[in-house]
Formats: C-alpha cells, sequence, structure tokens
C-alpha cells in the first residue's frame, strides 16, 4: 500500500508507461493504464481509478483479487519452502493432488505450470498410449473455433482460421472437425486416432456450449472404438461453470481432463489428469523445471479448499443465473441476437460487430470486458461476484451501449 500511495503521490503512471514502450515486448493494445492493487471484483491503477472486473485474468482469478485465503497460504508456504527439485516429493504437491483426484473421476495429476503445457502434456500422453494401446495411433481431432493454447503445438491444435498461416510449419497429426457435430467427428475417427480433444464450452471461441447429447455421443464414440476424450477445462474447471468441473454436467467422464486458470485463483498452476489406465508415461517422458513447485501447489490447495468449504461451484450457478437474467432485460433493450453460457462464463452476441468499441466505453466508465469475436461480449466475473456488483455491470453496461449502439 505504501508504494502505491508513493505512485499516486509523484504521479508515476506516464513514466511507467513510457518505460513500458521502450521495454515491454508489443503483443497486444493495452489500455494507458498501470493496474497496482485488487480485492475481490476490483482493480485500482497508479492514478487510484477503480475498475469492476468482469474479466478476472481471462476467468483465473475464480475467487477475486488477492482472496485472504491464497494471500495467507502463500505468505506462509514461502516461509517454509518455495521450491525444491521436480524429481522430490513436497507435501503440498501430494496434498493437492490427492484433494483433486479425492473429488473428480481421475486418478492421476501431473502438475505444469500453464494451461498451455498441460494440455501439450496430455497431446504427449495419448500419443504414447496410442503408441502403445492402438497400433501406433498419433493423431488427435480437435474441433473448429476451440482454443488450447500458444505453444506451437497447441496452435495447431487450436481451431481459429486466423492463426493456419502463423509460424508455419505447424506440428502434424491434427484433424479438425465442426463443433456439436457427432457425425462430422465419427466420420473423422481412424485407425490413426488416438484421442478427441475438446473444450466442454468454447471460452476463447466465443463461449459456445457443448450439447449435452453431443458430448455424450463423443464419450459413447470413443468407448466403441477405444480412443481417448481428453477435455481441455482450462477455462471450465474450478467451478466457473456452476460445477467443480464442466464434465459433471453431462453424465460422462474424460480419460484425460487439463486445468489451468482458475486452479491457482491467480498464482500459475496447472494440471494434467488422467485415469489410471491412460497414465502410461515412463521415467523421462515429462518433466518440467517447476512441476509442482511448492508455492504453487499451496495455491492450488488454498482455492480447491475453499472452493468445497464455501460451495462456491454453487454459488458460480447462481450468480450466472442471476447475470443471465439481467442480460436478458439489457438483450430486451438493445437486441442482442444471442445469450449463452453455463454458470459465470456468459457471452452475448450485439446486432453490430462493436464489441471492440463497447469494450473500449465499457473501460473509460471503469467497466473490464472482453469482445473475443467482432459482435461478441464475454464475461467472466470472480465466482464471488455479488448481485449489487452484477447489477453495477448491468448498469454501466447499459449507459455504454445507449452511446455505442
Amino acid at each position: 500500500m505504501a508504494v502505491q500511495a508513493q505512485a499516486l503521490a509523484e504521479g508515476q503512471t506516464p513514466r511507467l508507461l513510457a518505460e513500458a514502450n521502450e521495454s515491454v515486448m508489443f503483443i497486444v493494445n493495452r489500455p494507458p493504464s498501470v493496474f497496482v492493487r485488487g480485492k475481490g471484483s476490483y482493480l485500482w491503477d497508479a492514478d487510484g481509478r477503480r475498475y469492476l472486473d468482469f474479466i478476472q485474468g481471462w476467468a483465473v482469478n475464480c475467487l477475486g483479487h488477492c482472496p485472504p485465503s491464497l494471500v495467507r497460504a502463500i505468505t506462509r508456504q514461502a516461509k517454509l519452502l518455495i521450491n525444491a527439485s521436480p524429481a522430490l516429493h513436497n507435501e503440498p504437491m501430494i496434498e493437492l493432488a490427492h484433494g483433486l483426484t479425492e473429488h473428480s473421476a481421475l486418478d492421476r495429476v501431473f502438475f505444469a505450470n500453464s494451461g498451455a503445457e498441460a494440455n501439450e502434456g496430455a497431446l504427449k500422453l495419448a500419443r504414447k498410449y496410442g503408441a502403445l494401446k492402438r497400433g501406433g495411433a498419433f493423431e488427435v481431432i480437435t474441433t473448429w473455433n476451440s482454443f488450447h493454447g500458444r505453444t506451437l503445438a497447441m496452435m495447431s491444435a487450436t481451431g481459429k482460421k486466423h492463426w493456419e498461416s502463423l509460424f508455419e510449419p505447424k506440428v502434424p497429426g491434427f484433424t479438425k472437425v465442426p463443433f456439436n457435430d457427432l457425425a462430422a467427428l465419427r466420420k473423422a475417427v481412424t485407425s490413426r486416432t488416438c484421442a478427441i480433444m475438446l473444450e466442454p464450452v468454447q471460452g476463447e471461441g466465443g463461449v459456445f456450449v457443448a450439447d449435452k447429447k453431443y458430448l455424450r455421443g463423443v464419450r459413447e464414440l470413443c468407448d466403441e472404438t477405444g480412443v481417448l476424450l481428453i477435455l481441455d477445462e482450462i477455462q471450465t474447471g474450478m467451478g466457473r461453470t456452476g460445477s467443480l468441473f464442466a464434465y459433471e454436467q453431462y453424465g460422462i467422464e474424460p480419460d484425460i481432463m487439463t486445468l489451468g486458470k482458475g486452479l491457482g485463483g491467480g498464482f500459475p498452476v496447472a494440471a494434467l489428469l488422467a485415469k489410471e489406465a491412460v497414465s502410461v508415461f515412463e521415467p523421462g517422458d515429462q518433466g518440467g523445471t517447476f512441476c509442482g513447485q511448492p508455492l504453487a501447489m499451496v495455491a492450488g490447495k488454498a482455492v480447491l479448499d475453499e472452493m468445497l468449504r464455501r460451495n462456491i461451484p454453487r454459488r458460480a450457478k447462481t450468480r450466472g443465473n442471476y447475470l443471465k437474467r439481467r442480460l436478458k432485460e439489457l438483450g430486451g433493450e438493445f437486441g442482442f441476437t444471442d445469450i449463452r453460457g453455463l454458470g459465470l462464463l456468459m457471452a452475448v452476441d450485439l446486432p453490430v460487430d462493436k464489441g471492440a468499441d463497447v469494450v473500449n466505453a465499457a473501460l473509460q466508465q471503469g467497466l473490464l470486458l472482453n469482445a473475443p469475436r467482432p459482435n461478441t461480449l464475454r464475461f467472466m466475473p470472480a465466482l464471488t461476484v455479488s448481485n449489487a456488483e452484477i447489477d453495477e455491470a448491468i448498469e454501466t453496461l447499459r449507459s455504454v451501449l445507449r452511446k455505442v449502439l
């Protein structure tokens, strides 16, 4: 807080932005603000301005900014052991792995640092399984409009059309089919297929939800053919959709599941989970310098414990229903063409391609939103968001839409 007060007193924002322009690599258009503090659903910049955050680090801060339970856990662990070799056991790693397997349908856990890294591990595990159990099968079927990460292999797996020509040559071995199209998926499966990799909700693609009949059909197809089902729950896992994991709402179980984003509540950590029969890695097949690092493990354990203690997934479902009702009211006023999502992963389609304009105007009025498509707004508030904060967001958005639309 003392550092923040000094920044405010000295008006350091212009200097910091000038230094950023000189030294920070340009990968995205960032607004001309420097954020210094967060609490719950709010962020503050170096000029003392408050923002209602309905992005939360792209569905990362599931318990809001700087939740006390997470701060306490990290602070306590930092005094004991920050890092140890990934070739050694540590207590927080064992506890988090046990917690995740106890409360999911999976049996084994490998910890990583990012969702893309966890997805890479899932791909490697599926190909190892294909080599051992399916006669050398190595191809993975994914869907158009999907998003699985920014490593070269995961960009190859991702179904973003405008990525097709980036960073060629891509990693081979991926077949893409339309989402929610079981017939296309069935047609794409061959003797070379080792896995089908799907998101229960295509979050980055615009919040498109898998139909129950479709995802159950995919599970049946995998059982029929011996192909593995990988569910990418990087964005949907850890309570975001109204259950601890989204697959629980479909009455199925994946063979492999990946977690990230909300798992650490803001601290970078991810996980690859697998059924016992699929856990075919041998020593040397998988690893990473910071995998299972104690500080990250206690962050994940603190988040999981809070999720279970306060039944955060149920809260996300209840608050998600309230957000959807308020968005429907707004949609009737401004002509939204669609409102969709699960829990507190929601999106609306505007009648015109002005998503970026709405995001920029909302920022000026202290509301942080995301536009994953030209006509789409995405809402990813903290799972601890209150009805009053949702009302505040809706009223700010109403003011913005009156100006932009």
